[in-house]
């Protein structure tokens, strides 16, 4: 089976000036790809886990966030030479009480199913506590909630996942 990090996406790989609609907004923090690089190294697949109710709300397009996702890839993949696995994400408002957005597991335990995955040798990173309940909830080995853009926090997180991963 395989293994995985799920990642939430804005603020914790990238600045998040709130519903980001279009490409030229869309920019990764610093040290995220080297991160990850790190991680698919180890051989973990990397999958984006993200609430984006600016769907539901009206204010982005699932064609724009294709495009963004596909920007994520392209400066990854200059900067790394990696892409995402995998860029799952809810559409919905939070009033609509979906059973997708987090802290609902559904759009990682999905993930889980569809690729294989081993939830035991399964991580998650998320900036707030819905991250963190969605994988605990989805019953990965560990969850991580860091603060909002922290390098120091993503990268003992990323430390602590190939460390236990390595045993």
């Amino acid at each position: 089976m395989a293994k995985a990090v799920f990642l939430d996406r804005d603020e914790t790989l990238n600045p998040d000036p709130g519903y980001i609609h279009d490409p030229e907004l869309f920019n990764l923090f610093p040290w995220v790809a080297s991160e990850l690089k790190k991680l698919k190294d180890a051989g973990f697949m990397l999958i984006v886990v993200s609430n984006q109710s600016g769907i539901g709300r009206g204010l982005i397009r699932e064609a724009s966030l294709r495009a963004i996702h596909e920007k994520c890839d392209a400066l990854l993949t200059e900067a790394a030479g990696i892409k995402i696995d995998s860029y799952e994400f809810c559409p919905h408002r939070p009033d609509e009480n979906c059973d997708c957005r987090k802290p609902n597991p559904k759009l990682i335990t999905e993930s889980l199913r569809k690729f294989s995955i081993d939830p035991s040798q399964s991580y998650m990173i998320g900036d707030r506590a819905s991250d963190f309940e969605a994988g605990t909830r989805a019953g990965l080995k560990q969850s991580f909630q860091i603060p909002s853009g922290s390098e120091e926090a993503f990268k003992k997180a990323v430390a602590e996942i190939l460390e236990s991963g390595s045993r």
